[in-house]
């Protein structure tokens, strides 16, 4: 870490995953070594962003086009319990429709801290990690989709040998930065990636599988003319092998 100049806290994760499996963020050695121990596959070490802004940006484009398209933007907003003067931290997140289901890790986590009292207004950030599966509320950014913005990515991704379709998660202090592309990218998630903004709360079943099943057919249509300029097609036994591969890490 010293090398490459990465001080605590890091951020953790497989290099090979999903849905937020085994990603923790690390505030010293000891939890590194903790994690180190649980951890039976290679994983990643990353900078941590402290930025304000998390926000998923999906992006795709035909081989040989030189502008792609920005077809979802979702916004996340992290799992946070408010305070009111008198209730305590194990109270409010009982409390927290989101949070409760997350309360067997969280009370690990605030082992100890569960009997403090928050302020009236006060907040505190349960989880820094933007997963649905973690209790962050995905937000419809779509909103944000313009020419600009796409421009933006195309720039990026055009420096990204052999990507054509997937999602951005990144972090941003503004907008207007991930407008001009001053960003983090904590990762990049190629053809398993989803348009998170469908999981915007209220959004109907329906119109989820419609943006899926049209994001299947561009992905579809992407993976047809890269097979004629010569990537050969994964084969179904060797999606079959990575999928117990990491269903057997996953045990």
């Amino acid at each position: 870490m010293d090398r490459i100049h990465l001080a605590f806290p890091i951020i953790c994760k497989p290099d090979i995953g999903e849905r937020g499996w085994m990603v923790q963020k690390v505030e010293n050695e000891n939890q590194l070594h903790s994690y180190i121990r649980q951890t039976s596959c290679a994983f990643l070490v990353q900078e941590y962003v402290d930025l304000p802004i998390e926000a998923g940006v999906f992006y795709y484009k035909s081989p040989g086009a030189k502008k792609g398209t920005v077809s979802s933007v979702v916004l996340k907003e992290m799992l946070t319990v408010t305070g009111d003067g008198h209730s305590t931290l194990q109270e409010l997140i009982i409390r927290n429709d989101r949070a409760k289901l997350q309360w067997n890790p969280l009370k690990e986590k605030f082992n100890g801290k569960l009997t403090t009292i928050l302020n009236a207004g006060e907040q505190m950030e349960l989880v820094g990690i933007g997963n649905h599966c973690k209790g962050t509320k995905f937000l419809n950014g779509n909103y944000l989709i313009n020419e600009k913005l796409t421009s933006t990515f195309d720039e990026i991704s055009k420096n990204i040998e052999g990507f054509f379709f997937g999602r951005y998660d990144l972090r941003v202090k503004s907008i207007e930065d991930l407008y001009e592309g001053h960003i983090k990218i904590m990762e990049l998630n190629g053809a398993g990636a989803e348009p998170a903004h469908i999981y915007h709360p209220g959004s109907s079943l329906r119109k989820a599988y419609h943006v899926l099943f049209q994001h299947w057919n561009i992905l579809y249509e992407i993976s047809r003319e890269n097979h004629a300029l010569g990537t050969p097609y994964l084969s179904l036994r060797d999606g079959w092998t990575i999928y117990r591969q990491l269903k057997q890490l996953k045990k």
